[in-house]
């Protein structure tokens, strides 16, 4: 039976858009399935995305070697991709990770960069508080601070321009979601909400925490989304110009691991000043969960939590109000994205953020495209094989 498309990408999110581009520039016939932003989170029907955003941390340095390694690659294609698309989504702040003086995380995420031939500064107490005089950091803690290439992007600008390029490029994008995928026949026969149903020789999964939504796998992948809290403190125009040159931040001490990002302007024109670090864990188990979650505010017990260590270490900020809002993120076994074929051999997965992947998303996406162009993923430098796991 014939086939719609040679290759089908389920998921416009940051790995699936990726993904799409990256094969519509080396295909025909590619295709990518997935909703636009809902204008209206607690009316919308459908699926969610977590991109849904204007601010995540970006960045080479990294313990975890494989993570950096997806990051340092992938941040190197960003100048490409804001310039073929004309959508600019990065801002190049730096970023400095902040732990106690000689731990092992700091060790192993300066060894990281120093691998990777990235240029990082390593600061003492002394001098954070030089570098960072809006910080108030525990006593006797150090930095590791990465000034180039690093920062935040805006991950709802970043799926913009990927898509726009996976279209300029050929790719069919279609704006609704699926709801079924199965090998017929030698090929895979996509299900969508709207009734279609779409003929691909492979198809590629990359629906962020939907991955594990019923009849999209043979098998369940063995993954567990757990559910986000970020705050967001608005700034004042004063705050924000005062605060302009405060780089990106994670913040690792006993008994608390948490990012932040500089004041960054969102589409209603104010300046916020985000934070994100939930204490405990929520997980989500199905499809319904994720829905409901993604309809709510998130929790007010991480709210107070994290305005709570915002206070302690910017303490000369006055936000003008404060807000929350709800996001997933996706753990797998690894603790490394999932990039390979199910029982199915038509059927392949691209998914398992780690809350870690926003950065990394085009080259996460590209080894999902040379996993469906080769049939494998060459191993370029990672210790990992990205060998997906199921239920």
């Amino acid at each position: 039976m014939a086939v719609d498309f040679k290759y089908i990408v389920v998921g416009r999110g940051l790995m699936g858009a990726a993904a799409a581009r990256h094969l519509a520039r080396q295909a025909d016939g590619v295709a990518v399935i997935g909703p636009d932003e809902p204008d209206d989170r607690k009316a919308h029907q459908g699926v969610f995305a977590s991109h849904y955003d204007e601010g995540r941390i970006t960045r080479t340095i990294d313990p975890d070697r494989n993570w950096a390694l997806l990051a340092n690659r992938a941040i190197g294609r960003y100048r490409e991709i804001a310039r073929d698309s004309g959508i600019d989504f990065y801002r190049e702040v730096g970023c400095v990770v902040v732990a106690p003086d000689g731990s092992d995380y700091l060790q192993r995420t300066r060894q990281a960069a120093v691998s990777l031939g990235v240029e990082t500064r390593l600061l003492d107490e002394t001098g954070l508080k030089a570098a960072f005089p809006y910080f108030a950091f525990p006593d006797d803690a150090a930095g590791v601070f990465e000034a180039k290439g690093a920062g935040h992007i805006s991950p709802r600008r970043l799926v913009k321009a990927q898509s726009l390029l996976a279209e300029k490029a050929g790719a069919a994008v279609i704006r609704d979601h699926a709801v079924s995928i199965r090998s017929v026949g030698g090929s895979a026969v996509v299900e969508t909400a709207g009734g279609r149903s779409y003929r691909g020789e492979k198809v590629l999964l990359a629906a962020g925490g939907f991955s594990i939504a019923e009849n999209l796998l043979p098998r369940p992948v063995a993954m567990t989304v757990y559910g986000r809290t970020v705050t967001l403190f608005e700034v004042s125009e004063i705050d924000a110009a005062r605060l302009a040159t405060m780089p990106s931040l994670i913040l690792d001490v006993p008994g608390t691991h948490i990012y932040l990002l500089p004041p960054i302007r969102y589409p209603d024109g104010k300046f916020y000043l985000k934070i994100g670090g939930d204490p405990d864990d929520l997980a989500l188990g199905d499809e319904a969960a994720m829905r409901a979650w993604f309809k709510t505010e998130g929790r007010q017990t991480v709210r107070v939590y994290l305005k709570r260590i915002v206070e302690g270490l910017v303490p000369d900020m006055a936000p003008l109000s404060i807000s929350t809002a709800a996001c997933v993120v996706s753990q797998t076994e690894s603790g490394h994205p999932m990039i390979g074929y199910t029982s199915s051999p038509e059927i392949a997965v691209l998914t398992g953020c780690a809350g870690t992947s926003a950065k990394s998303s085009d080259e996460i996406g590209r080894l999902g495209a040379e996993l469906l162009l080769s049939g494998r993923i060459s191993e370029q430098g990672y210790s990992t094989d990205f060998t997906p796991q199921f239920r």
